[in-house]
């Protein structure tokens, strides 16, 4: 029986989302019934995702974000803006030390899993070359939920605790398949996620309803800069205050999806402090540029120049000490770690057949030492990334200060994690400088690891 049809029997029928009751569900349980959508939805049943041979059928579903100009869409004001908006709490700490998912979290593994690899590792090579994601992929990425992960229930999303730990596990299945179309597909909810965290009522009822409806905006975190030894956490996009709120100005990179992007939140200095800031892709001096890189090219990455950018005083994401921003840049690295996590897995799974496969003076390659040697340091090495990742995600899910632990995992996943990539083409010869094997573009993704801050968060 298939993963998506024991989601679809698991989660059907009963509740809101499939479930008996609201008291029953494990925290990742609403994570996977936002996942129900995947087999209950129309297209998935016309286009059988799970035959890859049946692709092409999605080329006649083109519909959707470009058929709506990315400054065409009005966010029609709503809520309060002195009160706070909808917070979930933090996820409850199961008190000992076990990385056994749960039957729920093995099932959202499991659905996204088989969406990266029947849809997004199919398209990689084509998206890399044309440094854009395909609609019908876009498109598809919708209908597994993964736009409101982050959301809270009571907003449309299906999250009741704090999703760290969910999105972490999403995000790592994503990269299996590409980590470029990764980034594509999780930038929306990443804006959506940060405004479910940090946003007041009024930020919330605004813009939330783009992501939760069935016309969902593209949108995208600007935090990085083009500047060299650029440091995160001192942003040189600046936000000086004026009578009728703010006034950005700066350049921002590596923000994904650029063109289309109908939202942002942009990373800029108040008074010395760096904060968040909504900025509307309609609002004047606010220009996107292509900014095609070495890696994470599929992911349609931009350079964003603000020129005397006048956004209202409610277009503040959050405080402006410092605490929101350097909590989004820590999930943002969070987010990457995973990403690194799930690109390096796909490393090891590749190169292990190949190696056991491909023969050098009548024998496998994997029978010389120096080969042998090397995967298992990919491997170790691997799981020292997940170690630190999880511990990292468990903590944000929990409501605790993982400042130290996403620092170490970054590190470690910034720098194992190329050297996996390198690893991996340096096993298949001369079959890994081509682009006829994934391995080339593996590495070129894993380089950007200690490089991007703001394109997703978790």
């Amino acid at each position: 029986m298939s993963v998506i049809k024991n989601a679809k029997d698991a989660l059907s029928p009963g509740g809101k989302h499939g479930l008996s009751s609201r008291e029953s569900r494990d925290p990742i349980g609403y994570a996977v019934a936002a996942l129900n959508t995947l087999a209950q939805s129309e297209l998935i049943d016309r286009l059988k995702l799970r035959k890859s041979a049946e692709q092409v059928v999605f080329t006649t579903t083109r519909n959707g974000f470009r058929a709506i100009g990315a400054a065409n869409r009005t966010f029609a004001r709503q809520g309060k803006r002195s009160e706070a908006g909808v917070r979930v709490p933090a996820a409850s700490g199961k008190g000992v030390f076990d990385l056994t998912p749960t039957e729920d979290e093995q099932m959202l593994v499991d659905v996204v899993s088989e969406f990266a690899s029947e849809m997004v590792r199919p398209a990689a090579s084509d998206a890399d070359a044309a440094c854009a994601a395909p609609e019908e992929l876009l498109k598809a990425s919708l209908e597994i939920g993964l736009p409101i992960l982050g959301v809270p229930e009571k907003l449309g999303g299906i999250s009741e605790e704090r999703s760290a730990m969910a999105g972490t596990l999403v995000a790592e299945a994503l990269a299996k398949g590409d980590l470029g179309l990764a980034v594509a597909t999780l930038a929306p909810g990443a804006v959506a996620t940060a405004i479910s965290l940090w946003g007041t009522d009024a930020q919330q009822q605004t813009y939330l309803p783009a992501f939760t409806g069935d016309d969902v905006a593209a949108a995208a975190l600007a935090l990085s800069e083009p500047a060299v030894l650029f440091d995160a956490l001192s942003p040189a996009t600046t936000a000086t205050r004026n009578a009728d709120g703010y006034v950005l100005n700066g350049v921002k990179s590596m923000v994904p999806r650029g063109a289309d992007a109908e939202l942002f939140v942009v990373g800029a200095s108040v008074d010395g402090k760096p904060a968040l800031f909504l900025v509307e892709s309609s609002t004047s001096g606010l220009t996107v540029e292509a900014d095609p890189s070495m890696g994470v090219r599929a992911a349609g990455l931009t350079t964003l120049h603000l020129k005397d950018v006048q956004v209202a005083a409610d277009a503040l994401l959050g405080d402006a000490d410092g605490t929101t921003y350097a909590e989004c840049v820590r999930l943002s690295r969070l987010a990457w770690c995973a990403l690194a996590v799930g690109t390096a897995q796909a490393v090891l799974d590749y190169v292990t057949p190949y190696v056991n496969e491909r023969e050098a003076f009548g024998e496998p390659i994997s029978h010389r030492q120096s080969v042998a040697f090397m995967v298992a340091n990919i491997a170790i090495e691997l799981q020292s990334m997940r170690l630190l990742t999880y511990k990292a995600a468990a903590r944000a899910a929990q409501g605790k200060d993982f400042s130290r632990e996403v620092g170490l995992a970054r590190n470690l996943c910034a720098a194992k994690g190329m050297q996996i990539g390198l690893d991996g083409v340096q096993l298949l010869g001369g079959h890994g400088f081509v682009k006829e094997h994934p391995v080339e573009r593996w590495y070129r993704d894993l380089r950007a690891i200690g490089l991007a801050e703001g394109a997703v968060l978790v």
